[in-house]
């Protein structure tokens, strides 16, 4: 699973407090990450031959252009097959007598080179977990003394 990338501003305070002198240990613990993250950006850093001073010169975008190899923007892990319209997959699915196999089927139809059907299923599941929970609630009304009606 791909970790989150450390954002700009920790990468110059992890620079600024090395400069300072302080060890990889106090950085991370100053800057919030572990001590493995403080070792991996300074990699990172000399390996785009950059200095204490040119970290810091360099704007945001260009720092990151630079720690990862243009790559600034961009989602690790991005997937190579055609994503399904996840939200076209539910709402078919909210339909009487419709299955996920059976919109696999016409997904595979469409795209020969896509997941198969066991991905397809666990990125399906995965995408929903992500929606927010609703619940509609209903509220019973009397219209008179025998008889509710719901709102």
């Amino acid at each position: 699973m791909p970790v989150e990338r450390i954002a700009m501003r920790d990468v110059r305070e992890i620079v600024r407090l090395r400069m300072a002198g302080l060890s990889t240990r106090q950085v991370g613990i100053r800057v919030g990450v572990a001590a493995s993250t403080v070792r991996l950006t300074l990699r990172r850093l000399e390996a785009a031959g950059l200095d204490g001073p040119g970290a810091l010169a360099l704007s945001e975008a260009a720092l990151e252009r630079r720690l990862f190899d243009g790559a600034a923007g961009k989602r690790p892990g991005h997937r190579r097959v055609d994503e399904p319209d996840w939200g076209r997959i539910r709402r078919e699915l909210q339909r009487k007598h419709v299955t996920l196999s059976i919109l696999w089927d016409e997904y595979i139809a469409e795209h020969p080179d896509g997941y198969r059907y066991s991905r397809f299923c666990e990125l399906y599941r995965s995408w929903g977990a992500r929606l927010p929970v609703t619940m509609r609630q209903t509220e019973l009304v009397p219209v008179d003394r025998t008889v509710w009606r719901l709102v």
